[in-house]
C-alpha cells in the first residue's frame, strides 16, 4: 500500500507542534489528518499539548455512525490469522468506547475474544458467582491520571489467563511506554503464554524519519518486550515534535489521579469491559428501556412514542461510562432516520481531563462528578442550547449530577438501579 507524506505546524499557548504524518493511498475510505484530529493544550505540566479525535465521541460530538465507521475501519486492518485464546484491552478512560467498537467487530471473525478494560474506579465483588478480584495496576507515565486497574473474575480467569493474542487499543500512541507498561504487567500476572501483540490506535506518532515507519516503534518495543511478536495498526501515522514557547505561563492542573471507588455506589449496568466479557452489549436492553422509561415521563407521555424524539439530540456518557450510551445514540441515530426533516444525534463523554480552552476546544463547562470523588468532571465543545434535548447517561442513580445539569429544562439524565 503506497502512502503520502506531508508537514504542518500547530501554534499552541505554550508552544508550537511540528507534525510528519502519512496518509495511506487506496482505493478504500483514507482518514487525512483533518478528519481524525484537532489540537488543544492540556492543563497538564507532563505534557502541554493534546491531540484531539474528531471520530472518539470523547471531546468533540460526533455521530455515531461516524464513530462506528472508525471502529469497523480500524478492526478491519487487524489480521484474520492470530493465534487464539484473543484479549482486547482499552485504555480508561478515554479509549473504553473505542475498544469495544474494535471487538464487536473482530468478534465477527474471532467470536471467541475477550474484551476488558483498565479502569480509574476502584470495583467491589460484583456477586457470589463472578467475584471481581484486582489482577494487576499499571501506569501511563505521561496522562493526566496515571495509575490504571485492571480487574479479572473467576468466571473468565483460565480464558484470560490463557491468550495467546493481546490486542491493546488506544486512541493514540507517541513513545509505546504504556504498550510496554501493560504488557509487562499482564505477563507478571500470570499470561505467560504471550505471541503476540497488537497496538490498534486511531493514530501512532511513532513514525521516526531516520528508521521509517515500519521500523522505529517496533524495534524499541521488541527489544523491551522479549519473546513477543509486536504488530502495530492505525488509520493514520506520523511524527510529532515540540516546541516549548519562550516563558510560557505556568500551569496548576487539578488534582484527577485517583482510583478510588467514590462516595457514591456504581449501579447495575451489565459488564461492558470492566471486568472480562464476551458480550459487552449484555446491559444495554436494560438501559435502553431505562431511557424509554424516563423519555416518556420527560416529555409527558406513559408510553415511549419515537415520533416525539425531537431534531438535535446529544448522548453524553460519562467518564467511562461510555459504552452501553454509545449504542444508545447509535440505536436513535437509527430512530431518527424515519423523520422526514434532517435529523441530528451526536455523542460525546464528561470526562475528568482538564484541558484549556483554544484550538479545537471551543467552550468548556466544568461540574462536580458524580461518583463522589469531589474532583471537577468537564466537558467540551458542549452549548446546551444547541441541542433539544441532552441525553446524559450515567452509571449512578439520576440524582447524583451536579446542579448544573438538573437546572438544565432540556437535559434528560438517565441512571441506572443501585
Amino acid at each position: 500500500m503506497s502512502k503520502k507524506q506531508s508537514n504542518t505546524t500547530v501554534t499552541l499557548p505554550r508552544g508550537t507542534l511540528d507534525l510528519t504524518y502519512q496518509t495511506n493511498i487506496s482505493n478504500e475510505k483514507n482518514y487525512e489528518l483533518e478528519d481524525l484530529l484537532g489540537f488543544a493544550q492540556r492543563i497538564n505540566p507532563k505534557r502541554a499539548f493534546l491531540f484531539v479525535s474528531k471520530v472518539l465521541g470523547r471531546h468533540i460530538p460526533v455521530a455515531p455512525s461516524t464513530m462506528r465507521r472508525a471502529f469497523t475501519d480500524l478492526a478491519n486492518l487487524i489480521p484474520n490469522t492470530l493465534p487464539e485464546p484473543i484479549l482486547v484491552i482499552g485504555m480508561a478512560e478515554t479509549a473504553v468506547g473505542l475498544s469495544a467498537g474494535v471487538h464487536q467487530a473482530l468478534q465477527t471473525r474471532y467470536p471467541n475474544a475477550l474484551l476488558l478494560n483498565s479502569t480509574r474506579h476502584a470495583q467491589h465483588d460484583k456477586n457470589d458467582d463472578n467475584t471481581a478480584s484486582l489482577l494487576t495496576t499499571f501506569s501511563e507515565d505521561h496522562s493526566h491520571a496515571s495509575q490504571h486497574l485492571i480487574y479479572q473474575s473467576s468466571d473468565t480467569a483460565t480464558q484470560l489467563l490463557a491468550s495467546k493474542t493481546l490486542i491493546m487499543v488506544d486512541d493514540e500512541a507517541s513513545t509505546g511506554n504504556t504498550c510496554v507498561n501493560v504488557v509487562t504487567a499482564l505477563r507478571n500476572a500470570g499470561l505467560e503464554q504471550l505471541e503476540q501483540v497488537h497496538l490498534t490506535t486511531l493514530v501512532d506518532w511513532s513514525l521516526n524519519q531516520n528508521q521509517g515507519i515500519d521500523d522505529a516503534m517496533s524495534d524499541k518495543i521488541a527489544k523491551r518486550l522479549p519473546n513477543i511478536d509486536f504488530h502495530r495498526h492505525h488509520l493514520l501515522s506520523g511524527a510529532w515534535t515540540w516546541t516549548d514557547a519562550l516563558n510560557p505561563e505556568p500551569i496548576t492542573m487539578p488534582s484527577v489521579d485517583t482510583t478510588e471507588a467514590g462516595s457514591q455506589a456504581l449501579g447495575h449496568t451489565g459488564n461492558w469491559g470492566r471486568l472480562p466479557t464476551l458480550d459487552s452489549t449484555e446491559g444495554f436492553a436494560r438501559y435502553l428501556a431505562h431511557f424509554q422509561h424516563a423519555f416518556a415521563s420527560f416529555s409527558g407521555r406513559e408510553t415511549f412514542d419515537k415520533d416525539q424524539l425531537p431534531k438535535r439530540i446529544l448522548v453524553l456518557g460519562s467518564n467511562e461510562f461510555v459504552w452501553l450510551p454509545f449504542l444508545l445514540a447509535e440505536w436513535l441515530e437509527s430512530q431518527t432516520n424515519h423523520i422526514k426533516h434532517k435529523s441530528c444525534v451526536k455523542f460525546s463523554a464528561l470526562t475528568r481531563s482538564p484541558i484549556a480552552l483554544g484550538g479545537a476546544i471551543t467552550t468548556m463547562l466544568s461540574f462536580h462528578d458524580n461518583y463522589g470523588l469531589g474532583m471537577t468532571n468537564f466537558v467540551y465543545n458542549v452549548q446546551p442550547n444547541d441541542w433539544e434535548l441532552i441525553v446524559l447517561c450515567v452509571e449512578k442513580s439520576a440524582d447524583s449530577v451536579d446542579a448544573l445539569w438538573k437546572d438544565l429544562d432540556n437535559v434528560l439524565v438517565v441512571g441506572v438501579d443501585i
